[in-house]
């Protein structure tokens, strides 16, 4: 069974090109989630995942772009794993015409682990728990971390991370979708930095995010330090590698796949010889 969650649209979710940002995505998926464990809640105690979860892991796959309307978009959210102090997610962010046919804006899976923010420490699922999101369980192939990347120190790549009061949930956490915010003004940074441009006529699009989250991101007046740099660049896309860390300490890490997009067309186009010096130069 998949949960049917409508989300409005604001207009500060829009871009310069006038699409959802790839980060108000992550925003959409979280409402989507807090409403699925709220109406499938059996009891008190499961209605606590709706705020006493942790993200461990998101995968978010941008399939086409969205813009503004005054109908809801919808997202469809299911369970595809379950272990013993784990589960993922997947969700399906899409738009259904008369005839049924449907446009798909994005997918992407969550892993989440229940937390005890009195002990700072993550817990198992409870019975109760287990039985709620078995009935929302469409198995699919489970989701795993890569490799950790080595971190590559390049001119521009260092941003220091200030965390805003508004950035924290109620325990004093970053909240997850604030990292893709992180990450997203560190890229523009690194390629500001190196005065790499795409050129007239053409923009670059985010098609794959995935993130992981090792340690919660406090707030705190001191910056932390993220660092970024290009690991590939292929035909049409670029991979940008971000991470944030506290001293030796990994707090997240983030890779990012953008597209080169022709203004004219809208289809992918060669990455420039110019942004191509990202990962020589």
């Amino acid at each position: 069974m998949r949960h049917l969650y409508k989300c409005p649209l604001r207009w500060a979710d829009l871009d310069l090109l006038g699409h959802v940002n790839n980060v108000t995505y992550v925003d959409y998926l979280q409402e989507a989630r807090v409403d699925m464990f709220r109406t499938h809640a059996p009891d008190s105690r499961s209605e606590d995942l709706a705020e006493g979860v942790v993200v461990v892991r998101h995968e978010v796959t941008y399939v086409s772009s969205l813009t503004f309307s005054f109908e809801p978009v919808s997202i469809e959210c299911w369970v595809t794993e379950i272990r013993a102090a784990s589960f993922t997610m997947g969700y399906e962010v899409f738009a259904e015409d008369e005839a049924g046919e449907r446009t798909v804006f994005l997918r992407a899976r969550t892993v989440l682990t229940p937390y005890v923010f009195a002990t700072e420490r993550p817990r198992r699922l409870n019975d109760a728990e287990q039985q709620s999101l078995g009935r929302l369980l469409e198995p699919d192939e489970p989701v795993r971390p890569t490799r950790p990347p080595e971190v590559v120190e390049v001119p521009g790549g260092h941003y220091p991370v200030h965390v805003r009061f508004s950035d924290v949930d109620v325990y004093g956490h970053v909240n997850n979708v604030k990292y893709f915010e992180y990450f997203q003004e560190a890229r523009i940074q690194l390629m500001i930095a190196q005065g790499r441009e795409l050129g007239a006529g053409y923009h670059l699009v985010v098609a794959q995010t995935d993130v992981d989250y090792r340690r919660p991101i406090l707030f705190r007046a001191e910056p932390y330090d993220c660092r970024t740099w290009v690991s590939r660049i292929g035909t049409t896309s670029v991979v940008f590698e971000s991470v944030v860390h506290d001293g030796d300490e990994v707090l997240a890490r983030a890779r990012v796949v953008g597209v080169c997009i022709d203004s004219a067309t809208g289809r992918p186009a060669p990455v420039p010889d110019e942004l191509r010096a990202l990962v020589s130069g």
